[in-house]
């Protein structure tokens, strides 16, 4: 037998879907689950932090080299860029007890576990053809 959900005035669609589905603790996400999407998102976006991931892909960069390959980024933006990622636990900061100090930044286990996330999400907006209208891909 199929189940079958009849809307009634007033009943929220998430209801009625796990009404449908029979017991369902796992349907959807629950208020802490939403919140925990929400961290997420903000640490990932912003408008240079999947520029930073894409260069740090490829290992260990100085603050210089970042910026040298990120055209169009000041270094005010850099530094607060990799301030969050690094206080998100995204990046990792190295410094070396160098005179002068040399700092090199690199992702972090955390990050490198959101590579095959974001592939995902990249493959899905290549299926379902997303495109960002104008003024709305960060740049």
């Amino acid at each position: 037998m199929e189940n079958q959900t009849i809307a009634t005035a007033g009943t929220p669609t998430a209801d009625l879907i796990r009404a449908s589905a029979g017991n369902c603790d796992d349907c959807g996400p629950n208020g802490a689950d939403t919140r925990a999407l929400r961290v997420v998102a903000r640490a990932i976006t912003g408008k240079w932090k999947m520029e930073i991931i894409s260069c740090l892909m490829d290992g260990a960069m100085r603050f210089g080299a970042l910026r040298r390959a990120l055209p169009g980024i000041t270094q005010h933006m850099l530094s607060a860029q990799l301030r969050e990622m690094t206080a998100d636990g995204l990046v990792m900061r190295n410094a070396f007890a160098e005179i002068p100090l040399r700092v090199e930044y690199q992702l972090s286990e955390a990050a490198w576990s959101l590579i095959p996330v974001l592939r995902q999400l990249l493959a899905w907006a290549r299926e379902h053809q997303v495109a960002a209208a104008p003024g709305r891909d960060g740049s």
